[in-house]
């Protein structure tokens, strides 16, 4: 796949979305169905192994392992639905896409067999290549009230098909150009009850195997770590390779040459090394764990943030580090140092790149009540 990804980078940053024909090979190889059961025709990969994909992937186009990782991790909610309806939104070839994103507004308001869904969702990376979408919204009662459950309110996800949505075009950004995230809309749309799951809800999930007593967020944050790290490694050994040629202004020998570049290479390329290696051992380690014991604690949560957290903002230093040593030479648009500059930074932007996860990972560290909303 690399070399197919490769060369449509071009177009991916131009036409703000993955080219149908790569879509499609995607579809073949198997790609978007990488966190899907088995039964249903899914590769249910350890989180080891899916950071690994979205890393090699992140190599080569950002954009392209970005959708490939947010799609698969909304495919996990296969496992909550009954079969019949898994089936429904995931069966067929070449198989099923869903995506979906945070709500401005939304509400669904309870009635006989359903919910009438109203709202604006955004962010929903793939959702351009999508056959369904989802929407995240409050329960409320045709009288009027909030649903509660278990002394909150209640919350589900309603899933339907892409073509019930209004689309709209709001993805004009600077980094992460081709991942099409844009919003949609729906306004009172039945949804039946059946298509609805309360995520990550252990209540709900049918289907009991080890990948699926991970929360999605574990798995968004790991795989957009890999897809980081994999842009930073990148980035680092193109650095490496300038360096062999270029002559920077005001020197007399190649970049190479210079004992600052070569002590910043070997520190830069040790602390990314160090954290794609805390993060993959977290995760196995983890994953035996899980396997035996049939469970995944808060302990194990608050140390995959730890190791996503700490592997993002790793990558995004050594990025910096690239683009900058990289001299003039990046900031031209034949090159590929300023795509991955602008990707880089778009991916610590968004929520699993926020540095207040730390905080909440102090907190549990110092026996304090971490805010679990992004374990």
């Amino acid at each position: 796949m690399a070399s197919r990804i490769a060369a449509c980078a071009d177009e991916i940053e131009r036409g703000r979305r993955l080219p149908e024909p790569l879509v499609a090979a995607l579809h073949e190889a198997g790609m978007f169905r990488l966190l899907l059961p088995r039964a249903l025709g899914g590769a249910e990969l350890d989180p080891a192994t899916f950071v690994r994909v979205t890393e090699a992937i992140g190599r080569v186009d950002a954009s392209t392992a970005w959708v490939v990782c947010q799609t698969a991790g909304c495919s996990m909610v296969a496992a909550y639905l009954s079969p019949d309806v898994a089936l429904e939104i995931f069966g067929g070839e070449p198989g099923g896409v869903l995506a979906w994103g945070p709500p401005t507004t939304s509400r669904a308001v309870a009635v006989e067999g359903g919910y009438r869904l109203s709202g604006t969702f955004n962010f929903a990376s793939g959702g351009r290549h999508a056959t369904w979408l989802g929407g995240l919204a409050p329960i409320v009662e045709a009288a009027g009230g909030a649903r509660r459950h278990n002394g909150a309110p209640e919350r589900r996800t309603l899933l339907f098909p892409a073509a019930s949505a209004a689309m709209h075009d709001v993805w004009h950004v600077i980094g992460l150009r081709g991942t099409g995230s844009d919003s949609f809309t729906v306004a009172d749309l039945f949804v039946p009850h059946e298509h609805t799951v309360a995520r990550d809800d252990p209540a709900e999930r049918r289907y009991q195997v080890p990948l699926y007593c991970f929360p999605q967020g574990s798995l968004y944050a790991s795989g957009f770590a890999g897809v980081a790290l994999g842009l930073a490694r990148t980035m680092l050994d193109d650095l490496v390779a300038l360096a062999r040629d270029k002559t920077p202004r005001g020197y007399s020998s190649a970049l190479r040459e210079s004992p600052v570049t070569q002590s910043q290479v070997a520190q830069n390329d040790a602390r990314l090394s160090a954290a794609r290696v805390y993060l993959l051992s977290s995760l196995e380690e983890i994953w035996r764990a899980v396997g035996r014991d049939g469970t995944l604690g808060l302990d194990q949560r608050v140390a995959i943030r730890l190791a996503a957290s700490h592997a993002l903002r790793e990558a995004r230093e050594v990025v910096d580090f690239a683009y900058h040593a990289a001299g003039g030479t990046a900031v031209f648009a034949s090159h590929a140092f300023e795509r991955r500059f602008r990707d880089a930074h778009t991916i610590s932007q968004q929520l699993q790149g926020r540095d207040d996860h730390f905080e909440t990972v102090g907190k549990f560290l110092l026996g304090l009540d971490p805010n679990t909303t992004f374990l």
